[in-house]
């Protein structure tokens, strides 16, 4: 629509702060600028604007502009395209779709109240769904890889009610909704790990699904960049909610999208102006609020507001008071008008006005209510999405507008009990039945019977036609790539299994053995090394010459150290991605990288070095969602442990990542304490990832303190890989105790083995923990066979290293939490020293003995479990309070 801006401004919509003192001066200006639309077009209307502005600034005048336009829609009926397909044919498809999604969650919850799921946020999406699936969602086929879809998690049964239709699942798959444990049935939300051949992103935690898409868009990209894959025919779509975009996830990257003009992405927000309790901005419009963000980022954006029913009614409105009293309602008015009916809106909205009032006097209540909001128009969002697929230079937000529980009735449509609505009353589903034209009899529909048309059906050869233009069907998620070759071990890390007398840290240690790798001519170009603005300081400035910065823009400027060995240097083709101060963004860029494999049938590797203390704390719903992805890659967490990190403090110091890295299922979690173990580990997880194509992924914490390191014999390269290796005896005779240490600790419980044998005569063993949680892990799973009558095929390592009743120390830099993870597996008295509490700035000593982590309280602790009257020498010796407050009390 072609609105006449001249005719506004005494309104609701003027700029200003008061009425216009002179309307002719006014008129006089508004009118020239149409008639320079009309002679010379929007353009130069564009251009004009953005003089007077300019010249406004320069006179001391700064106009404060609406950030956003009109609440009407963006593309004009003029400019709108044909619509392609069968309308009718189009709209009776979604009706079955939209039954079949109800009965299905209906069903479910007639027999397992329990169970929930979602009815309404499909019911008010399904006409964006299937303008993608069937015209503009491209699929994976033999000519190459497809569009990238992240579905809105709660729509999950839409999707599911297609593929039904298509033929990929059956209607028994269906009767088990969300009922998974025995086997086929559907998971509640996009789920990899649960469906691997359909799902391929998760959304199902919120906010996740926006930033994912942006970093995945970036990453196609980055691949076509580097040469790695072609990519310039793909698009990601997200398809999301309004209420989901206050996630600050949601939001944290449209910038970096804008800037690195993204044009192969397009969010599609489902506007249904509702959460999950009510309004989104029941005091305000949503639609307004989202784009004026889009916008202020970078962004294009098309807004669908309007169905085509409002046509006819915008076309008489010459002075456009239908603008200014939307303008002037809130969204919470509108979800009451969305509630009722025609008359109620009569009366409520057109009658305040007498213009409104005249507009519709023609119409009867049943015509008023069938004027639709444009996400429920084919017309309008597939002229929306063209319009997104044809921008170039930016990505697109399309703003839809519906009515949350669309076609519910009474029962749910546009009400604030909408999204906790699970079951319907056969009255509720008859109605909805009639509504969309169903061919079904009271019983089936009392019976929530699932409908498919015949084989042969107009309904289903359309669909399976509108598929086949477009590659196939989806979503489908494929579970492999070709195996990549690993170099041998001793090719890039012989520097770490036999080390000289130098002093390092295992931080620099990794950094040298992945730069090593990066040299392979067939791994290097693989490996995707990724920071969180901490490349100098994990020692990997180096990278910046040797592979360069990724930047779609290559490198406008001369960076101020450019006549340095390792000047900062930006490259189109650059393989590093440092991403600025944002972990949320690193780690959805790692996800993108680490499941390349799937999404582009690409294997890469990518290595995301970062604070430990900023993982899993930080982030760790997206190392979940990776997780769930099916993700393969390194996260390293550097400067680990709570006591290595001497002056950064309490929020800094990390005591905990290895408790949380233990609790997701499919991650390998390791805190090595020579970089000899570490390099047997990278090599390991490089292994079981490229070439045996494990969907795991590895988490290893490294630390920044400097020492000696020792050499790694061959035979010791299982034990290190399955947690525990023996490290050697200190003193005579049969050893009393054993000692066990992980990562940055271990050197403190040799030198407690030291203390115990140099000053009481005790004989200690010493064993050096690479993972509590994997050491765990394999004895968990031994025991459940013992418990349910499996029978144990072997003995755990955990039961093979530490046998009989020696008594075990274990200390680590972290919580006592994580020592304890083998604490029921050991016959013997155990003690486990961590660092509980929150951390502090001091030295590492000090630290170290604060937290009762030091070789003192080691041996201590030792003394305690063989000998008490030379633990109650110890404490006065070690000068050990034992009245002191433990430090998680201080």
């Amino acid at each position: 629509m072609k609105s006449e801006p001249h005719q506004l401004l005494n309104g609701p919509l003027a700029c200003g702060t008061g009425a216009d003192p002179d309307q002719q001066e006014t008129s006089e200006w508004l009118d020239a600028l149409e008639a320079v639309a009309r002679v010379s077009g929007v353009d130069r209307v564009t251009f004009l604007l953005q003089r007077l502005a300019e010249h406004a600034n320069h006179l001391g005048v700064s106009p404060a502009a609406h950030p956003y336009s009109l609440y009407q829609n963006t593309i004009a009926v003029e400019d709108q395209p044909a619509f392609p397909g069968n309308l009718a044919m189009e709209e009776r498809i979604t009706s079955i779709i939209r039954w079949n999604a109800l009965a299905m969650v209906a069903k479910a919850n007639k027999a397992y109240g329990e169970l929930g799921g979602h009815i309404a946020s499909y019911a008010s999406a399904a006409e964006i769904f299937e303008v993608g699936f069937n015209h503009f969602f491209r699929a994976d086929n033999e000519a190459g890889k497809g569009d990238l879809v992240y579905f809105q998690p709660h729509s999950a049964p839409g999707v599911y009610a297609r593929a039904y239709l298509e033929g990929r699942l059956d209607a028994s798959q269906l009767e088990r909704y969300r009922q998974e444990v025995d086997g086929g049935g559907l998971c509640s939300y996009p789920h990899p790990w649960l469906m691997p051949e359909f799902w391929q992103f998760p959304t199902g935690s919120m906010g996740i699904g926006p930033i994912s898409a942006i970093y995945q868009a970036r990453f196609l990209r980055y691949l076509e960049h580097r040469g790695m894959a072609q990519t310039h025919t793909r698009r990601v779509w997200g398809v999301f909610g309004d209420g989901e975009m206050d996630e600050p996830e949601s939001v944290a990257a449209l910038s970096l999208a804008a800037r690195e003009g993204l044009d192969n992405l397009t969010f599609v927000i489902n506007c249904n102006l509702q959460r999950l309790d009510g309004p989104v901005r029941g005091n305000g419009q949503i639609i307004q609020e989202l784009e004026s963000l889009f916008t202020g980022a970078g962004w294009n954006v098309v807004k669908v507001v309007w169905g085509s029913d409002w046509d006819a009614l915008f076309a008489r409105d010459r002075h456009h008071v239908l603008l200014r009293r939307f303008a002037a309602t809130v969204d919470g008015q509108y979800q009451t008008l969305g509630a009722n009916d025609g008359a109620y809106n009569r009366a409520h909205f057109f009658d305040l006005d007498p213009e409104l009032q005249a507009l519709v006097s023609h119409m009867t209540p049943e015509e008023i209510d069938g004027l639709r909001r444009g996400g429920h128009d084919f017309r309008k969002l597939h002229a929306a999405f063209a319009t997104a697929t044809a921008h170039a230079g930016r990505p697109t937000v399309i703003l839809a507008k519906t009515k949350k529980g669309y076609g519910m009735g009474q029962a749910g449509e546009s009400r604030n009990t909408a999204h906790q609505q699970k079951k319907l009353d056969v009255e509720a589903l008859k109605a909805f039945r009639d509504r969309f034209a169903l061919p079904l009899d009271d019983e089936q529909v009392a019976g929530m019977t699932f409908y498919r048309p015949a084989e042969d059906s107009a309904e289903l050869r359309y669909l399976r036609e509108r598929r086949e233009a477009l590659g196939g069907y989806m979503p489908r998620r494929a579970t492999h790539a070709e195996p990549l070759a690993v170099p041998a071990l001793a090719s890039y890390a012989q520097f770490a299994l036999t080390p000289d007398a130098r002093e390092n840290s295992t931080t620099t240690a990794l950094v040298r053995v992945f730069t090593n790798l990066l040299k392979d001519r067939e791994l290097g170009p693989r490996i995707v090394p990724i920071v969180a603005d901490e490349a100098r300081t994990f020692g990997m400035a180096s990278l910046f010459r040797q592979v360069g910065i990724y930047s779609p823009q290559g490198q406008l400027y001369e960076p101020e150290d450019a006549g340095s060995m390792l000047y900062y240097k930006e490259s189109k083709d650059g393989q590093l991605l440092e991403e600025g101060i944002t972990e949320a963004g690193a780690i959805a860029s790692w996800t993108a990288a680490a499941t390349s494999y799937s999404v582009n049938g690409v294997a890469m590797l990518p290595f995301y070095i970062y604070y430990s203390m900023f993982g899993f704390q930080r982030v760790g719903d997206l190392i979940w969602a990776a997780a769930d992805q099916r993700a393969r890659g390194f996260l390293i967490g550097a400067t680990a442990g709570r006591t290595t990190l001497s002056g950064e403090g309490l929020q800094h110091q990390d005591g905990t990542s290895h408790v949380m890295a233990a609790t997701v299922p499919n991650c390998r979690a390791y805190d090595p304490a020579f970089a000899g173990e570490m390099a047997v580990i990278v090599d390991h997880g490089a292994r079981r990832m490229l070439e045996q194509q494990y969907d795991e992924f590895y988490y290893l914490t490294v630390t920044n303190e400097n020492y000696v390191h020792e050499a790694i014999e061959p035979h010791e390269h299982e034990d290190i890989v399955r947690g525990m290796r023996r490290y050697g005896v200190r003193g005579e005779g049969e050893p009393a105790v054993r000692l066990l240490g992980s990562g940055a600790i271990l050197r403190e419980v040799i030198a407690a083995a030291e203390l115990l044998a140099n000053d009481w005569g005790i004989a200690a063993e010493i064993w050096s923990v690479t993972s509590f949680s994997e050491l765990a892990r394999e004895a968990r799973e031994l025991e459940r066979e013992r418990l349910y009558g499996a029978g144990a095929q072997h003995e755990s390592h955990v039961a093979r290293c530490l046998p009989g009743a020696t008594p075990v120390v274990a200390a680590s830099d972290y919580v006592r939490a994580y020592a304890q993870l083998i604490s029921s597996y050991v016959q013997a008295p155990y003690t486990a020293l961590g660092t509980d509490g929150f951390g502090r700035s001091d030295t590492r000593v000090a630290l170290r003995r604060y937290f009762e982590v030091d070789r003192w309280h080691i041996a201590l602790a030792a003394l305690a479990a063989v000998d008490a009257a030379k633990h109650a020498e110890a404490l006065a010796r070690y000068e050990i309070a034992a009245d002191g407050v433990a430090p998680w009390n201080r």
